[in-house]
C-alpha cells in the first residue's frame, strides 16, 4: 500500500537491522523504498541493496553537503544510471544552510555539482532527487536554466523531471515546483506540531503531485520523533496527509504509490 520514495538503509545504524527493518515494513504495509545515493564512494552498497532485494531500489548522485568526497563527473553518473534498478539521479541540490564562514559566492562547486546532475538527468531521462535548503532561489533557477524548459528543439534530451524531496520551504516555492511539472515530497516533519508552514504546504499540494518519504534515519515522526527512523514508520506521514486532506489513510497511501511509479517509471515497467 504504502512507497517510501527517500530513505538510507545503507547507512550503518540501518543496514545493521536490515532484516528487522524488511520485516517491520511488511508487517506496516510498506512494499517498496527507494534507496538513496549520497556519494559515489557509497554507491556500491546502496545498488547492492536494491540488486538483492526486489523491493528497494537505488539512485545515484552525490549530497550537496558531502565535502571532500569524490566529485562526481556526468561520465560517473551516466555509468551507473545505466545500471539495472537505478532509478533515478541524486540526491542533488544545493544547501546553504551552513556556510561556515563562507559566503554563497564561495558555494560555486555546490552549483557546479548541481549543474552536473540535472544534465545526467536529462541524458539518461531519469528523475531527478532534488535538496535544497536555504537556497530555493538558485536551486529553481539553476533547474529552469539546464532543465530544458526554455528548449523547443526536438533533439535535445527530454526536459528534466523529479521530486523535491523532504520539503520545508515555502507554498510559493512549492507552486514553483509545481509549475515545473516536479513532484513534491513530504517527510516526517510534516507530523511535527510547531510544522504549521509545512502542513499548509501539504494542504496547498495536489494528491496527484504528492510523494511520501521517510528520510530515515533521519526525521523520524511522531510517535516515534527523536528516534531512528525507518522505512515502516513512513503510513504515519500518510496518516498525517491524511488528516490535512480529509481522506483516509488508504487512499493516501494508493494515491502517492501511484504518483511514484509515474515518476520512477523503470520502476512500475519491472
Amino acid at each position: 500500500m504504502f512507497t517510501d520514495s527517500h530513505c538510507h538503509l545503507s547507512f550503518p545504524e540501518l543496514r545493521a537491522q536490515l532484516p528487522e527493518i524488511l520485516n517491520a515494513m511488511s508487517q506496516a504495509q510498506v512494499d517498496r523504498a527507494l534507496c538513496i545515493c549520497t556519494t559515489l564512494e557509497e554507491f556500491t552498497d546502496v545498488h547492492s541493496l536494491a540488486l538483492a532485494h526486489g523491493n528497494l531500489w537505488s539512485t545515484v548522485g552525490v549530497h550537496p553537503d558531502n565535502e571532500g568526497v569524490q566529485e562526481p563527473t556526468l561520465d560517473d553518473l551516466l555509468s551507473r544510471a545505466a545500471l539495472p534498478r537505478v532509478v533515478g539521479i541524486g540526491e542533488t541540490g544545493l544547501d546553504y544552510y551552513r556556510l561556515n564562514g563562507r559566503t554563497v559566492a564561495d558555494m560555486a562547486w555546490q552549483r557546479d555539482r548541481y549543474r552536473t546532475h540535472i544534465r545526467a538527468g536529462r541524458q539518461t531521462d531519469l528523475p531527478l532527487v532534488i535538496h535544497t535548503r536555504s537556497a530555493s532561489e538558485d536551486t529553481l533557477a539553476i533547474l529552469r536554466e539546464e532543465g530544458g524548459f526554455d528548449s523547443m528543439d526536438n533533439t535535445s534530451p527530454p526536459r528534466s523531471r523529479g521530486v523535491f524531496h523532504c520539503f520545508t520551504e515555502s507554498e510559493a516555492v512549492a507552486r514553483a515546483a509545481l509549475d515545473l511539472d516536479f513532484y513534491i515530497s513530504f517527510s516526517g516533519i510534516v507530523t511535527f506540531r510547531n510544522a504549521i508552514d509545512i502542513k499548509a504546504v501539504a494542504q496547498f499540494v495536489p494528491l496527484d503531485r504528492m510523494l511520501i518519504e521517510t528520510d530515515s534515519p533521519y526525521l523520524a515522526p511522531v510517535p516515534y520523533r527523536g528516534k531512528t527512523n525507518n522505512p515502516s514508520y513512513v503510513p504515519f506521514v500518510a496518516q498525517q496527509i491524511a488528516e490535512l486532506k480529509g481522506l483516509t489513510v488508504e487512499a493516501i497511501g494508493k494515491a502517492t504509490s501511484a504518483n511514484f511509479d509515474r515518476l520512477f517509471t523503470q520502476v512500475a515497467a519491472e
